[in-house]
């Protein structure tokens, strides 16, 4: 079997045991033998765009996460299905950074994705969404919105 059908083996069963019981972060949808296109879902405490300048609470997010044909060696392609208000997220992408490495599991990943949402994790630095940026350092005390360890099970 060659190097990347083993990989994307290794991710799928993962991804199999550490999200077939996680409380926060389900896997939906798993598309190819083995899988190379994803659907998750999120709960947990985000923020959604309201009308205006306006954000109000969100619990339930969904992502869709594609692995491309030089994945692992390039990053998965993620982005939002259900609209969220974060700095590294816009509705095109979900900005992995420089948090990318072919040694991390798509499992790791995915839970890189939930901490995000939640604002455990986030760049200021270089945003995609400058508005939820300036939201950011404006709630710094505020944040993250939730203190949950999604990484349970890695």
């Amino acid at each position: 079997m060659q190097a990347r059908l083993r990989r994307l083996t290794a991710d799928y069963e993962k991804v199999l045991a550490v999200f077939s019981q996680h409380p926060h972060i389900q896997l939906l949808t798993a598309e190819g033998t083995p899988p190379e296109k994803y659907t998750f879902s999120f709960t947990v405490a985000g923020l959604i765009p309201a009308s205006g300048d306006a954000v109000e609470p969100g619990a339930e997010h969904r992502a869709e996460v594609f692995l491309p044909l030089d994945y692992p060696r390039r990053p998965p392609f993620c982005r939002m299905i259900t609209p969220v208000f974060h700095p590294n997220i816009d509705p095109q992408k979900v900005c992995l950074g420089d948090h990318w490495s072919a040694g991390q599991s798509l499992a790791q990943m995915v839970v890189r994705i939930g901490e995000m949402i939640c604002y455990q994790s986030y760049n200021l630095k270089s945003p995609l969404n400058a508005q939820a940026a300036a939201w950011a350092e404006q709630h710094l005390a505020q944040l993250p919105l939730q203190h949950t360890d999604l990484s349970v099970g890695l």
